[in-house]
């Protein structure tokens, strides 16, 4: 049995690329990270458990003049002892593609819970960082930062 190969005409071509291309054009800006699923990490992570304001010092600029390289500070009050101590720190961005942006791990050898960063940012969005303490309980911190150019999305 022999099969006709199917015949694409030009304009039929031109069509498709240009469906392409729009597809693309509008696929990253949907997929962009918002408040609900940042919420939906934190709890996939730590569950319905209630998160505490304070302790944590986020230092991040207002605004960022160039969002491909924002700098980003953190610095939880901890005597990070044996007995009390900073375990993990997890940064989310409500604007990117990909909500969870960097997590660390601390242990009471680290001396100081802080770290410093720099990430991209696709728009002007809100960071939140949430803080695992040894004994379980959780704190955060949220900034908000204006991004006026570049980014990860334009």
């Amino acid at each position: 049995m022999q099969t006709q190969p199917s015949t694409l005409s030009r304009r039929d071509a031109v069509k498709a690329a240009a469906w392409a291309l729009a597809a693309a054009a509008v696929a990253p800006k949907l997929a962009f990270a918002d408040e609900k699923t940042v919420a939906a990490e934190i709890k996939k992570l730590y569950g319905d458990k209630p998160m505490a304001s304070g302790k944590i010092k986020l230092d991040v600029p207002e605004i960022a003049e160039n969002g491909l390289v924002v700098p980003i500070n953190i610095e939880i009050e901890s005597p990070m002892t044996d007995a009390d101590y900073v375990k993990a720190v997890h940064v989310f961005a409500e604007g990117n593609p990909q909500p969870g942006v960097v997590s660390y791990q601390f242990t009471p050898a680290c001396g100081k819970a802080s770290a410093a960063t720099r990430m991209r940012l696709a728009q002007t969005q809100d960071i939140i960082c949430v803080a695992e303490m040894s004994n379980g309980a959780l704190h955060t911190a949220k900034a908000n930062i204006k991004v006026t150019i570049g980014g990860c999305g334009g």
